[in-house]
């Protein structure tokens, strides 16, 4: 209850500032703007999605960063949504996944490195191209 009303505190001031800085209209614009944000992130949410996936496969992250940044992006798109000038700066930090890995390797870190094992895949892949597959068949019979 105590964070809620810290919050509260935090979101009025915060807004009461911007918006007498800017005026009105723009904060209304704002709001709308940043709704649209909010929609289209979440619209959107698939493409994220196997971005994280693909670094999942490359073992750029584990499963529980995984998680994490897709609720991180779940959550900065809401934020967007609601309307407040507080709300929005959170929301829109929780887009950037600079940020987001912050806060995910704060509480995780990761000793891999995610570029060697893509790396590592291209070179087999070149070393292999070079190679034609030949079959041989022996045969023990004697041959007439």
């Amino acid at each position: 209850m105590i964070y809620f009303l810290l919050y509260l505190f935090l979101e009025v001031l915060v807004s009461v500032q911007i918006s007498s800085a800017i005026g009105g209209l723009a904060t209304f614009f704002e709001i709308l703007l940043t709704a649209f944000v909010g929609i289209s992130i979440l619209v959107n949410f698939r493409k994220t999605l196997v971005e994280n996936m693909t670094a999942v496969s490359y073992n750029c992250i584990d499963l529980e960063q995984f998680q994490r940044l897709n609720l991180f992006t779940l959550i900065g798109a809401i934020l967007l949504i609601i309307p407040g000038f507080l709300t929005d700066i959170i929301g829109i930090l929780l887009q950037f996944s600079a940020f987001t890995s912050m806060i995910v390797n704060r509480y995780n870190v990761k000793s891999g490195n995610c570029n060697a094992s893509f790396e590592d895949e291209n070179i087999n892949m070149k070393k292999d191209s070079d190679v034609i597959d030949v079959e041989i068949i022996e045969h023990n019979t004697p041959l007439k």
